[in-house]
């Protein structure tokens, strides 16, 4: 009984780490997008051709992200904005936007209220 609790418990960490894996790849996809758009204009018509192609929906399924249309246009949005993924990632950048969104309600900017 305890070795079928651990071979379960064993495949369970073997496959979010596979998972994480599969992220970095999308996150590599987007860095790369924004590359692109910065050298040559054209980032998120590349991240969307990626994650439309056979090997961009496969990589997403495995990463835990349902490729559809909606996810495509996402990703597409955040090449758009051009934030390095290490950045959008980082404490620094969550906690700056969450004040410029405070600051945006405070001044009466007519911002959309969130839920913390």
């Amino acid at each position: 009984m305890t070795d079928f609790i651990d071979a379960t418990a064993y495949n369970n960490e073997q496959g979010n780490r596979a998972r994480k894996l599969f992220a970095a790849v999308v996150l590599a996809a987007l860095d790369d997008a924004i590359a692109d758009d910065k050298k040559f204009g054209n980032g998120p018509e590349q991240i969307a051709r990626w994650a439309r192609s056979k090997d961009g929906r496969e990589v997403l399924t495995c990463a835990g992200i349902d490729p559809t249309e909606r996810v495509v246009q996402g990703l597409m949005d955040f090449v758009a904005r051009g934030v390095r993924t290490s950045v959008a990632l980082s404490r620094e950048e969550s906690e700056r936007r969450h004040a410029a969104e405070l600051a945006e309600i405070v001044s009466g900017g007519g911002g959309r209220a969130r839920a913390a």
